[in-house]
């Protein structure tokens, strides 16, 4: 169990998904983990579940933590880091899950002793399933970015990337979710066409999806050869999967990864500008 101290600022639903995350994983105790919000019922429903300390002044936070990790809206950030930018502390790591917000323009608010991570989470982490890359600034240690990793594998998987690359995580893995889901319903749909109840037609979609993503994440091997083992010559799923090719299902996805990305760059650069 760590003996840092971490801070969370902004006790939405990824800030108290990371909280929950981390005391359920044993990884801190509640006397280690703090919470500032806007919200004075957010976080008097945090501090009763989570028995930890809360405050609506993230001065004060800022000042106690050693690891300060961000977990706002790029909307607020400007303002949240010019009341934070002399309230810091040199030998503070930062992490920051605001989108759009790249390291040098985080270090720009902070003292030369504070060292910045990025991390890209997405919604699945609100139930332990979250897919997290992180990148570091040019002040981070390797060390910086164990500690981010051991933080947000409390509530999935983490990955290293290069910064650049944080458009292309955004396009896939943080708006993924959103495409799952859409596919979750239009099984669910094709289902029901079909005479299935919704919530059977539902919970068959549903359960598919998570056993088929586990079988590659466990057995490793490519999602092709795994796709191989189930079609038979002639039988339903090519038929099925000829369907999906002329409807160019597979080129929807792509378009749909790389539009996202395209936007997650626009926002950053607009993002920039702001700061």
């Amino acid at each position: 169990m760590s003996n840092v101290k971490i801070g969370v600022l902004g006790a939405g639903n990824m800030g108290g998904a990371l909280l929950r995350g981390l005391l359920g994983s044993s990884y801190a105790s509640p006397e280690h983990l703090r919470a500032a919000d806007v919200d004075p019922t957010r976080l008097a429903q945090l501090a009763h579940e989570l028995e930890i300390q809360t405050t609506t002044e993230v001065e004060t936070l800022a000042r106690w933590a050693e690891v300060l990790v961000l977990a706002i809206k790029p909307q607020v950030a400007n303002e949240l880091l010019q009341q934070l930018r002399s309230v810091v502390p040199a030998g503070t790591l930062v992490i920051s899950m605001v989108a759009g917000l790249g390291t040098s323009t985080l270090e720009s608010f902070f003292s030369e002793g504070v060292r910045v991570v990025r991390a890209m989470p997405n919604s699945p982490a609100l139930v332990g399933a979250g897919m997290t890359a992180v990148a570091r600034g040019s002040r981070a240690t390797a060390e910086d970015l164990e500690q981010a990793h051991r933080l947000f594998d409390s509530v999935g998987r983490t990955v290293q990337v290069e910064e650049r690359l944080l458009d292309a995580v955004t396009g896939l893995s943080g708006s993924g979710p959103a495409y799952v889901l859409l596919a979750i319903e239009a099984l669910a749909d094709g289902g029901v066409s079909m005479g299935l109840g919704r919530a059977t037609a539902l919970l068959l979609a549903a359960q598919t999806v998570m056993g088929t993503a586990k079988m590659v994440l466990e057995t490793g091997d490519h999602p092709a050869r795994l796709k191989d083992s189930v079609v038979s010559p002639g039988g339903t799923t090519i038929a099925g999967l000829e369907a999906l090719e002329s409807a160019a299902v597979r080129h929807a996805f792509i378009a749909a990864v790389r539009s996202a990305a395209k936007r997650s760059a626009e926002l950053g650069r607009a993002a920039a500008r702001h700061g």
